[in-house]
């Protein structure tokens, strides 16, 4: 059987693991006052945070259509795929990924096993490399879709915004109420509840104090973990301080596989500038087959 994995620009995988891996990229839209570009085809990371900082309107996105995924399943079944393992941002902040589940019904020429990620970014990479992984050792769609949601289980992200006005903004954060009185006082931790979505857990007064924190609880899951993590160190232009993470990371933490990964203009769009974020999961690349009968601890 001929499997293609399928998946969004909000994963930001690089140019390299996409060719390396066979994937196949779907552009999500950003948009500045009338003019859209298509997420890292036609406006770049750079590009955008450079728009963010001196334009005079704020951007938006749109999420992407199912004319698109048509086009997408239509050209793979055309190159004899069979199945597609078709990977997607979180549902708890879009609802591309059920619009997608309901439109399914008219796609017949390729059978097409959808996935929500529950996540964003590295998170969403991560599943997608295993995803390719698995292709590549001749799993069935069903075997790769329940690894997928193995890994999906030990996924842990914790994040910081620079400015937590673009959450607000954007309708992103789910517990914005509670917290607007003081956003320009205040550097909160923000995670993905049950439901997927983004909610702020605790309030620090810097981002140093935020730092700490969410490497106190990647310290936890590291003592309590019976399986190698791959803890991701991700920035939205912040390069600075992704250096500065990661190599305390590293020097405090050995035996870990340190990854970097970027926040580029969709999840930009959302939570601007200067966001720093660590993920941490299984890690894929030693992903065993006997792992799609270990859940994550504690879930």
């Amino acid at each position: 059987m001929k499997i293609a994995v399928v998946t969004d620009s909000a994963s930001y995988l690089t140019p390299k693991q996409i060719a390396e891996n066979n994937v196949h990229v779907v552009p999500i839209t950003v948009i500045f006052g009338h003019q859209t570009y298509l997420d890292n085809v036609e406006i770049s990371t750079s590009e955008f945070y450079h728009r963010l900082k001196t334009d005079s309107q704020m951007p938006s996105t749109t999420q992407v259509t199912l004319g698109q995924m048509q086009t997408m399943y239509d050209q793979l079944a055309s190159e004899d795929y069979d199945a597609v393992i078709s990977i997607h941002l979180s549902s708890g902040i879009t609802t591309f990924y059920s619009n997608l589940v309901n439109y399914l019904p008219n796609v017949t020429n390729i059978k097409v096993y959808p996935f929500d990620s529950r996540i964003a970014s590295a998170g969403e990479a991560d599943l997608v490399m295993l995803a390719a992984k698995q292709v590549q050792t001749g799993h069935s769609p069903e075997e790769i879709i329940q690894a997928l949601t193995h890994l999906r289980d030990t996924i842990d992200a914790y994040f910081v915004v620079d400015d937590l006005s673009h959450l607000v903004r954007t309708g992103r954060l789910s517990n914005a109420s509670s917290l607007v009185g003081s956003l320009l006082r205040i550097k909160p931790i923000l995670t993905f509840n049950d439901q997927a979505q983004i909610v702020a857990i605790e309030k620090e007064r810097t981002m140093r104090r935020a730092y700490t924190r969410i490497k106190q609880k990647f310290q936890a899951a590291y003592e309590q973990a019976d399986y190698p993590l791959r803890l991701t160190v991700i920035d939205a232009n912040n390069p600075e301080l992704q250096k500065e993470w990661s190599a305390d990371l590293a020097q405090q933490f050995p035996d870990v596989k340190i990854d970097h990964s970027e926040i580029g203009p969709v999840i930009g769009v959302h939570v601007g500038a200067g966001t720093m974020a660590l993920l941490w999961d299984y890690d894929w690349e030693q992903w065993p087959e006997s792992a799609a009968n270990r859940k994550k601890n504690g879930k």
